[in-house]
Order: structure tokens, then C-alpha cells, then sequence
């Protein structure tokens, strides 16, 4: 990371500082939104716009720049940095008020804008002949309500994928009422006679632009996809399991909680979306 973004200004890491009376430092009193660049190239904009909107929205925070405006920066911060395939972070919080006070500010503050970005990890999908997936348990939902927020309040989150880490595993898939949720930072499917299942969007999970391409992927390919509420034991008796995110794309699991998924190892489905996963990713980068 060598150029970051902060309050109108493309500086160094280590010269953007913040005042400890910030509302996020003091609250978790912010939003943040993360989108894939390819090839120097924004993924999926419009989407993440529109749900950056929808968190703003929520928080009752007003947009401090229009999309064409989020649209120039983030290309700036993009030349910036150099261009090639990055993650790049946006935080917004409500500012810093004069005094310490859960109410919002009387006297409007101006919102903190901080940007960032880091290299893509290589995605799964590079490698769709893989035999292996990734590693998962199953954790109780601690989180809060209102989980459709993209907010910066994460240490429930952070809890629950330590919880795994430390039990060897990649990700915790949470459960609320006997029911999945989604992964501690990600989107979960699973696979059933060759049909595709997931979560329906609710305040329980994160509307995720990767789960949503996946759906249109699908559809677009006559394979069956249903946005259904999933029991822990459908998930167990899976033919397949997947978790999905905007750094991560989409992931096979092929074991959880101890247990092989179907039969341990990657399945055909996953090969075929992955697949068009990266002939969707061509056909943007190379129209």
C-alpha cells in the first residue's frame, strides 16, 4: 500500500491521521464498502454504488459525493497506486463532533473519507481442476440486527472468523435459530441435485455483489437457483458448499465442522460457475 486517500488529499499510510474524537474511533459510528479492480478496472461499480447508498441510507448519513465523483476518485486513488488487480477499501463515518455524545451532532460535521487499497488475493477459481476446498464450523450468529448495514462495526465478525482461525479452519459459517446466515465475511450456497441454494436477503445477511452475480450467473445458464432459508443439517448434507465475496469470488468448502461436504472434495457444479465466474470477469476487462 503506498498511496492512500483521506479528506480530499492522496497522501502516505503513515501521514493520514485522524482526530480520536471521530465518531467511528469513539462509535463504530461509520460505513464501508470494498470493490474488486481487474486490470486497473472498477468490478461491478454500479452495484457496490448502490449498496454503499443503501448503508448511507441506513445510518441516516448523507452521500458526500455523487457516483460520477465516488466514480473520479476512486480511479485516481487507482492511477495512484499503480493500476493492476487490487481491493479497494471505502470508509465513511459521521465525523468528529466536538464532544463525545451517542446523539448525532447538533451542528452538521463534515464525514471522515478514507481510501485504500491492497493487492487481490489470487482467487480460487484460477485453479478450476483444485480437488481440495477450504475448511469450515459451524458458530452461533452473535451479531446484531441489522446485518444488511455494511458497517464498520465488526467485532462480533472478527470474533467469530478468530474463533475459526484458531481452530485451523478458513471460515465460520454462522447459524441463527437453527438457521444459516451467511460466513463471517462472506456469502454462503450450497449445492443440491444439481440445484444452487442460498439465503434470501433480510436484515440477517449481507446483501453481497458477489452472491448476487452468482444468482445472475445461474439464471443466465438455465441452472437452477433458489433463494430458500437453509437448516444446519441441509448445509451438512450438501452435495456442495460455497462461500462467496468480493475478494475471495467464490470458494469452495469441502469440509465442515470436521465432516467431508458430499464427497470431500471440489465439486463439478462449482467448476461450472467458477468457470463462468471468469469468462463474465473477460468479457468487462476485454470488451
Amino acid at each position: 500500500m503506498s498511496i492512500v486517500y483521506l479528506n480530499g488529499a492522496f497522501i502516505a499510510p503513515e501521514d493520514a491521521k485522524i482526530s480520536v474524537m471521530d465518531r467511528a474511533f469513539l462509535f463504530a459510528d461509520g460505513i464501508y464498502e470494498v470493490i474488486p479492480i481487474y486490470q486497473g478496472k472498477l468490478f461491478r461499480l454500479t452495484e457496490h454504488l448502490r449498496r454503499l447508498a443503501y448503508s448511507l441510507e441506513h445510518i441516516r448519513l448523507a452521500s458526500p459525493h455523487t457516483d460520477a465523483q465516488w466514480e473520479a476518485l476512486f480511479n485516481a486513488l487507482i492511477q495512484q497506486n499503480g493500476g493492476g488487480n487490487l481491493s479497494l477499501y471505502l470508509q465513511i463515518t459521521r465525523g468528529c463532533a466536538p464532544t463525545r455524545d451517542h446523539a448525532f451532532p447538533k451542528v452538521p460535521v463534515e464525514p471522515t473519507i478514507f481510501m485504500m487499497v491492497n493487492p487481490m488475493p489470487t482467487p480460487y477459481s484460477t485453479d478450476l481442476n483444485r480437488e481440495q476446498g477450504i475448511k469450515a464450523i459451524c458458530l452461533s450468529d452473535i451479531r446484531w440486527l441489522r446485518c444488511d448495514i455494511k458497517s464498520v462495526s465488526l467485532l462480533p465478525n472478527a470474533l467469530l472468523r478468530q474463533q475459526a482461525l484458531d481452530q485451523g479452519v478458513d471460515e465460520a459459517i454462522l447459524i441463527r435459530d437453527d438457521l444459516v446466515t451467511e460466513g463471517a465475511a462472506s456469502n454462503i450456497f450450497i449445492v443440491a441435485n444439481n440445484a444452487l441454494y442460498t439465503p434470501p436477503r433480510s436484515p440477517f445477511i449481507l446483501g453481497g455483489i458477489t452472491r448476487d452475480l452468482v444468482i445472475e450467473l445461474a439464471q443466465a445458464h438455465q441452472l437452477t437457483c433458489v433463494e430458500k432459508s437453509l437448516t444446519q443439517a441441509e448445509l451438512m448434507a450438501a452435495d456442495e458448499v460455497w462461500m462467496t465475496s468480493s475478494t475471495k469470488e467464490i470458494a469452495p468448502i469441502t469440509q465442515v465442522d470436521g465432516k467431508p461436504i458430499g464427497n470431500g472434495k471440489v465439486g463439478a457444479v462449482w467448476r461450472k460457475v467458477a468457470g463462468w465466474y471468469n469468462a463474465y470477469k473477460q468479457t468487462l476487462l476485454n470488451p
